[in-house]
């Protein structure tokens, strides 16, 4: 089965697509193809897209899904009357929550992406430069000066994880690869270690590694399932000596990545329980 599916915004859309993605996902058999549509701000804008949500209905044979966040009320209207499955995602919140606070909503697009905290605003950008600067192990130095120390071996997780904890949390966090060098003298480095109550070992299961490398280089030994058991194989054992706390990204998104280590970083004793 295949449907069309759009993400709705006067604004920027993030709130839309995010929520979107998430109910979307309970639905793997259903093949979307999905839509991004930002700053439908205006009536002839909403006009427009209701002609693209017929063609969608013409060519897929069953009306397309709408994910809205639209606080203009006309320009709702006017996709609502559109030939498809609307959905407002503030609709059953915004209205509650009134009640409950005892104020009315502001009614304002584009708040919940706003810089409504410069402080925090600017936090998170240190900190995204922070990640940027000391990735893969650049400046070790630094680790005394990070949230987070992510450590790994090659293509298990750990630059990406580091850049979404920075953009979404403001972590300072800073990585380190577990190299041939690493293997050589059969431990960390000494500024890892003297980090080690800031620092998270990702692992990933062997064969996954394989394919990622792969495709990163096909057919190198560095790609080799022997390697790629060997390389896991010793960083688990190092993480082991150094009590190091360790989380599998096999089958893992970022983002639960990230809700791990930010849990544990805001426990009592700076670790996951």
């Amino acid at each position: 089965m295949k449907r069309t599916a759009y993400f709705v915004s006067e604004s920027t859309g993030i709130t839309a697509e995010t929520m979107g993605h998430s109910l979307l996902s309970q639905f793997d058999t259903v093949d979307f193809e999905q839509v991004y549509m930002p700053y439908i701000n205006t009536e002839a804008r909403a006009r427009a897209l209701c002609q693209r949500m017929d063609e969608a209905h013409a060519r897929d044979g069953v009306r397309p899904i709408v994910f809205a966040t639209m606080l203009d009320e006309e320009i709702a209207d006017i996709l609502k009357q559109g030939d498809c499955f609307y959905l407002e995602l503030f609709e059953h919140f915004v209205e509650p929550l009134s009640v409950e606070l005892g104020v009315p909503p502001s009614r304002k697009s584009g708040q919940s992406h706003a810089i409504t905290k410069p402080s925090s605003y600017t936090k998170r950008i240190d900190a995204i430069n922070f990640a940027v600067a000391n990735d893969d192990g650049m400046r070790p130095d630094n680790f005394r000066h990070a949230d987070v120390v992510l450590v790994g071996v090659s293509r298990s997780g750990k630059t990406p994880t580091c850049l979404y904890l920075a953009m979404h949390y403001g972590l300072r966090a800073a990585n380190h690869p577990v190299t041939e060098e690493d293997f050589e003298h059969g431990d960390l480095p000494a500024e890892v270690v003297e980090a080690k109550s800031r620092v998270f070992g990702l692992t990933i299961d062997p064969q996954r590694l394989q394919a990622i490398r792969e495709e990163r280089r096909p057919g190198s030994e560095y790609a080799s399932a022997e390697r790629c058991r060997r390389d896991i194989r010793e960083a688990q054992t190092m993480f082991k000596r150094h009590a190091i706390p360790v989380l599998n990204t096999t089958n893992q998104s970022i983002e639960e990545i990230a809700a791990q280590i930010l849990r544990a970083v805001k426990s009592p004793n700076g670790r996951a329980a």
